[in-house]
């Protein structure tokens, strides 16, 4: 089986910054891209950012310039570093991957995290 935790989720100021983590666990092959959605409250889930195995990086409009997509292959953890949080940052974050599992090498599979809650809130 494999797993996608997130954490880093919390209450910040407007202005602020929030690091959010997502580690890949279980019986990993490699990983291709891991990305970052968000759903916030009454809204659909949407991309906020993307990143390749060889670290090429892909944002969303809103935050381009403020978050920052970060990647660690031999740790299996994929990171989002978001600076200047405005209220309508406020979602739940979700980690998404595609993952090659050890012993099914010509299958790629799509996971999701569970989710951490990020509120920007004065």
């Amino acid at each position: 089986q494999v797993q996608l935790v997130e954490s880093g989720g919390g209450l910040v100021q407007p202005g602020g910054s929030l690091r959010l983590s997502c580690a890949a666990s279980g019986s990993i092959f490699s990983i291709y891209a891991m990305n970052w959605f968000r759903q916030g409250p009454g809204k659909q889930r949407d991309l906020v950012a993307s990143i390749t195995r060889s670290g090429n990086a892909n944002y969303a409009d809103s935050v381009k310039g403020r978050f920052t997509i970060s990647r660690d292959n031999a740790k299996n953890t994929v990171y989002l570093q978001m600076n200047s949080l405005k209220p309508e940052d406020t979602a739940v974050y979700y980690c998404n991957a595609d993952i090659v599992r050890i012993g099914q090498i010509q299958l790629v599979t799509n996971y999701w995290g569970q989710g951490t809650q990020v509120t920007v809130s004065s």
